[in-house]
């Protein structure tokens, strides 16, 4: 029951914000065109459920939280399309069709991820929203957050010794788990709220989050996800499965969803829906 009402929250949740990115979305040029395909061909939409799940606790307007979940989208698509670029992942498959730079050019994903990056500041500027938001936006995604972490995994590709346990943790803290972070503290930060324990939650849901990346890139399959699996073991790269093994990495990952649910604690059950957001990143096929 529980987990049947978190996947409608997430249905609905995908819904209000690819109706406002629809809206928000320029069209009628190229780079408009390769924006549109980037961002509303699919996805889960965790970032967006965990902003208007959060903003609910604290009573945040529809339409600011809307906003706000329409601005990570943004961010979480221009890092992807960057992320599948040849000098970067070399990716030519998202979500089961072929990445910007193969239906378009290079170029043109580089423009539209720029673009993009450019669009949640500008989504966010008009709502007026908080500075401390703002702000916590541009470090998770800049250089002291997302891009630090994605500039540490292009490093691990070539360097002579494999990440360690530690050295993982904090890279995938950075590329996947700041912008979660972000998310989920978008509501309290959108209320004038303390977001510590929605923080504490996101990093371990995060933590959990990247845990059964690695486990998909192994025992996925390929039609769920949409992608090439086995990417890291391709390229030599340490992850969390190579280092504990399967099942401890299985472990650990439910440790994690223990973790994120009991930062929850102070909540009352209108948070049951972000406890059993914890629960579905271990069980996700996508």
């Amino acid at each position: 029951m529980a987990q049947a009402q978190f996947q409608t929250a997430l249905a609905d949740a995908a819904a209000r914000v690819e109706n406002s990115l629809d809206t928000l979305l320029p069209s009628g040029n190229r780079i408009a065109d390769s924006m549109r395909y980037a961002v509303l061909n699919g996805g889960k939409r965790l970032r967006a459920f965990l902003v208007i799940e959060g903003a609910l606790l604290f009573d945040v307007p529809a339409p600011q939280a809307n906003a706000a979940a329409a601005a990570i989208e943004c961010i979480h698509a221009y890092s992807l399309v960057h992320d599948d670029l040849p000098a970067m992942d070399n990716d030519d498959l998202r979500r089961g069709l072929p990445t910007v730079h193969v239906k378009w050019d290079d170029a043109t994903a580089v423009l539209a991820g720029d673009a993009l990056q450019a669009m949640a500041f500008e989504i966010l500027a008009d709502i007026n929203a908080p500075n401390v938001l703002i702000a916590a936006l541009a470090k998770a995604a800049g250089g002291a957050g997302m891009v630090l972490g994605q500039g540490m995994d292009i490093a691990a590709e070539t360097a002579q010794t494999p990440l360690n346990l530690a050295q993982i943790s904090t890279l995938q803290s950075l590329k996947t788990g700041a912008l979660i972070r972000w998310s989920a503290g978008a509501g309290p930060m959108l209320a004038g709220a303390d977001p510590a324990p929605l923080f504490e939650y996101a990093d371990a849901l995060g933590r959990a989050f990247q845990i059964r990346d690695d486990i998909l890139d192994i025992e996925g399959d390929p039609e769920k996800t949409g992608k090439r699996l086995r990417k890291d073991e391709a390229a030599g790269k340490a992850t969390f499965v190579s280092l504990l093994g399967m099942d401890a990495a299985k472990s650990r990952a439910a440790e994690l969803v223990e973790q994120a649910q009991a930062a929850l604690g102070s909540y009352s059950a209108r948070a049951d829906n972000l406890r059993q957001a914890a629960q579905y990143t271990i069980t996700r096929a996508t």
